[in-house]
């Protein structure tokens, strides 16, 4: 476990709050494997009718933690179980009902895991990006399947090819948020969007959320599998080394915020 991760089980609701708000909620290994405990707890604990994340601070999340990732991950090709692909299964092979809420920045994984979540709560002025291909890689959690589907195959390209990064309107109309409130409201529409859910039987809305997801669950961790081998081969590539020394040569040399 870590500090970083907050999870919080109360009147039906399994909390998980990204507490890292000085680091912009970069996601550590370690965090990581906290969170894919916290969802696969949800499938045995029938208490638990509705799933939450939210980032603390300024970000929701600026996605992976590059310095840790390549620190601390375990060899690809070694067969491990890596905490992060472990955390995207369990997002995809739930069966509880899902609601993130978005503010500030969603970067990389911070925009790739709300295609796992059944409800997505963004605030305006939000800012989601995937910069995959810039840092040499390719995208991950399915996204390559998904969201041209949701939103084709153009605007596909724009997000994840061109690393084109989109708010929050747009993020509705391609099906990747399902509410945009308005600046300073997020706390509140997120909270009735939340005890919505739990006013419902619980029961129908755990059977109702597995038939929605029924059909696409195994294409989707198949797609997962598929993209996981292509992750692991740009891991090890020169292209992803100079990509990201010119990110971190970069931000050495952006001003203080």
């Amino acid at each position: 476990m870590t500090e970083h991760v907050q999870v919080e089980k109360a009147n039906g609701v399994l909390a998980i709050t990204l507490a890292r708000p000085k680091q912009r909620n970069a996601i550590t290994v370690a965090m990581y494997a906290a969170m894919a405990d916290a969802v696969e707890s949800a499938a045995s604990d029938a208490d638990v009718r509705v799933i939450t994340i939210r980032g603390q601070g300024e970000d929701f999340t600026a996605g992976n933690d590059l310095m840790d990732f390549l620190a601390d991950m375990p060899d690809p090709n070694s067969g491990a179980d890596i905490p992060v692909w472990r955390f995207l299964r369990a997002m995809a092979k739930n069966q509880v009902p899902v609601v993130a809420a978005v503010h500030g920045n969603a970067v990389g994984i911070g925009t790739t895991m709300l295609f796992h979540c059944d409800l997505v709560v963004a605030e305006e002025g939000c800012r989601f990006v995937m910069p995959f291909v810039d840092l040499g890689l390719v995208p991950e959690a399915a996204s390559s399947l998904i969201l041209p589907r949701l939103a084709g195959r153009r605007a596909a390209a724009k997000a994840i090819l061109l690393g084109q990064p989109f708010g929050a309107d747009e993020a509705l109309a391609m099906g990747l948020a399902s509410h945009v409130t308005p600046k300073g409201t997020l706390d509140a529409a997120f909270a009735k969007v939340v005890g919505a859910l739990l006013a419902k039987p619980p029961e129908a809305m755990r059977q109702t959320q597995k038939l929605l997801r029924r059909e696409a669950t195994e294409e989707i961790l198949e797609r997962m599998e598929l993209e996981n081998g292509h992750f692991a081969e740009r891991l090890a590539s020169d292209e992803v080394k100079q990509a990201i020394a010119a990110f971190f040569a970069a931000r050495a040399k952006a001003p203080a915020a």
